[in-house]
C-alpha cells in the first residue's frame, strides 16, 4: 500500500515500529489515536503535493 510521505512520516512519529506491527493495516485503529486523527482531518483538505515538516513526537 502506497503512502504519501507526510502521512509516513506522521505515522511515524506517533507510533513505534512496534505498535505498527501490532496495528496492521488497520485504518480504524491509526485513527483511534486523537493525534492521528487531527492530522488526518487538517491534510485532508490540502493538494496532492502538499507536504510541510513533521515533529518527531513517540
Amino acid at each position: 500500500m502506497a503512502v504519501h510521505p507526510i502521512c509516513h512520516k506522521t505515522i511515524h512519529a506517533c507510533f513505534t515500529n512496534a505498535e505498527l506491527v501490532r496495528i496492521g493495516a488497520d485504518r480504524a485503529r491509526l485513527l483511534a489515536r486523537e493525534d492521528m486523527a487531527r492530522f488526518v482531518a487538517w491534510v485532508a483538505g490540502k493538494p496532492p503535493d502538499f507536504n510541510a515538516p513533521v515533529r518527531q513526537k513517540r
